[in-house]
Formats: C-alpha cells, structure tokens, sequence
C-alpha cells in the first residue's frame, strides 16, 4: 500500500502549478526559437523561407503572450516574497539572479515586439540575434536562479 505523503510545505518555492506553467512556456518560447533559426538558417530551400517558419512564428507568439501572462503572475507573488526574504543568507543570492532575470524577460519583450512591429529590415537581423541570444542566455540564467542550495545556508 503507496500512501502519498505530503513533502514539507516550502517557504518560498512557486506552487507546483505555476513552475509547471512557467517551464512549459519557457521551453514552448526556446523550442520555437531554435526551430524557427535552424529552418531560417539551415534549411536549404533555395533562397525561400521554409514553409514552417511561419508556423513556428505563430506559435512562438503563443508561447510569448502565455510566458508574459505566467510572468504577470509570478510578479505579484514570487517576486515580492522573495524581495522580502532577501535579508537571509540563502536568499539573498537569488536576488541578483531574480533581477537580472526581471530584466532580461522585459528585454526579450521589447525585442519581440520591436521584431513584429517596428524593426527597419536593415538592423532586424541584428536584433533578431540579440533576441535570440537574451533568450538562451535567459534560460540558462534560469538554471542557475533555481540551483539546489547547499544544506549550511539554509535558514
């Protein structure tokens, strides 16, 4: 007889739903992404787009708003909370990641939305690269930001 037994409620941690939420569009958003590049750049197709970029665009977009809306909601609790619990040793060393992640997502939705609305096609491919490298690098930061910490920092 399995009979669940519930973990210790975490003091600070997202709820199960949300980090599951905030992964899923965060690897909808890289998954797109680097699908988008490899056809844009890979795909030999004789000087014409792919037929898929389109739709990967498409859903890169929906993976965008989706990211941005779990971002919402992770700034009206998360950020806060944590905000206020910096003062201990254990979390004041995610505060620096948290900030600079903050930045990166708001440089990520300014590029895209420079890229869908108002880029000149002279510099698009240059903030196209910017775009992608904030967002790779948002990923890996993210990685960090969630790192297991070692047991003689915690409170």
């Amino acid at each position: 007889m399995n009979r669940h037994i519930p973990r210790p409620h975490r003091q600070h941690g997202l709820p199960r739903w949300q980090r599951a939420m905030l992964y899923l569009s965060g690897l909808l958003l890289l998954a797109t992404g680097i699908t988008w590049l490899s056809l844009h750049y890979g795909a030999g197709t004789d000087g014409l787009p792919h037929p898929l970029e389109a739709w990967t665009m498409r859903l890169h977009g929906f993976a965008a708003f989706f990211g941005l809306f779990m971002f919402g909601a992770l700034s009206a609790a998360h950020i806060p909370h944590g905000w206020r619990m910096s003062g201990r040793q254990r979390w004041a060393q995610q505060r620096g990641s948290g900030l600079v992640m903050c930045g990166l997502a708001g440089l990520l939705a300014l590029t895209g939305y420079l890229l869908y609305y108002f880029a000149p096609e002279g510099i698009r491919p240059q903030l196209g690269w910017v775009h992608s490298g904030v967002g790779g690098l948002m990923g890996m930061l993210l990685l960090l930001h969630r790192r297991p910490k070692s047991r003689h920092l915690r409170d």
